[in-house]
């Protein structure tokens, strides 16, 4: 039997708070667990890289100041929220590779990314509070899925902080190594230079083959690749 909650649906997000808060790990202290980690995901919808998975458990006497949704800080500071999570709070990260991603579709590959980045967590989660609308299957604990909860929990948002910008260095790091796709600017999403110069250098080991616009889907090579210079 699977322990897991139903996904959290805050309406229509009308009574979403100004920022995120700890009021959901409090709940879960509350209903007698410990141990709460919030778990997130960065690099679902790129081209290209990794798709990579953070678990966090915060320390509640020592919650860094500034934690948000990580698209809404810049990069500095997430680059700042980053040091200090790592420095005061549980985390683990795991990530799953673009062969992963093809082989399993992107959705199978995120949550499995998640299982594993909680899996790995020093301090073992008594619960797990997941962004989305998906808990990830095997936890060793129970689960919530929590709809736009980077804005609404710490933990989660801390766990999307530490995916964020270990994906971005992951992707800046691979530069170095496929110069030709710019990835150290867009980290593999499907900006206009991304696609340019796929077009005219081709896909590499990067580049997830199951997604558009590389799916041949049995038409010919000629209209793949008209659709990747679009």
């Amino acid at each position: 039997m699977k322990r897991r909650t139903p996904p959290d649906s805050p309406g229509l997000f009308a009574d979403l708070p100004a920022g995120p808060d700890f009021e959901l790990e409090r709940l879960a202290v509350r209903e007698g667990y410990s141990g709460i980690a919030g778990t997130d995901e960065a690099g679902r919808g790129p081209l290209a890289g990794p798709v990579v998975a953070a678990a966090v458990i915060l320390d509640p006497d020592n919650i860094p100041p500034g934690l948000n949704d990580s698209k809404k800080l810049t990069a500095v500071q997430r680059e700042a929220l980053f040091e200090t999570i790592l420095s005061c709070a549980t985390v683990s990260i795991a990530s799953s590779c673009s062969r992963h991603i093809d082989n399993r579709d992107i959705r199978k590959a995120s949550l499995d990314a998640m299982r594993r980045a909680v899996a790995g967590l020093a301090l073992p989660a008594g619960f797990v509070l997941t962004d989305g609308r998906d808990v990830p299957d095997g936890l060793s604990c129970r689960g919530k899925a929590v709809v736009k909860g980077d804005a609404r929990s710490f933990s989660i948002a801390a766990a999307s902080i530490v995916a964020k910008v270990t994906r971005d260095r992951m992707m800046a790091r691979a530069a170095s190594v496929f110069p030709h796709y710019g990835f150290e600017a867009h980290a593999g999403y499907g900006t206009e230079k991304h696609r340019m110069a796929i077009a005219l250098h081709g896909p590499c080991l990067l580049h997830r083959m199951s997604f558009r616009p590389f799916r041949i889907d049995g038409e010919d090579e000629t209209k793949l690749e008209v659709e990747i210079a679009l």
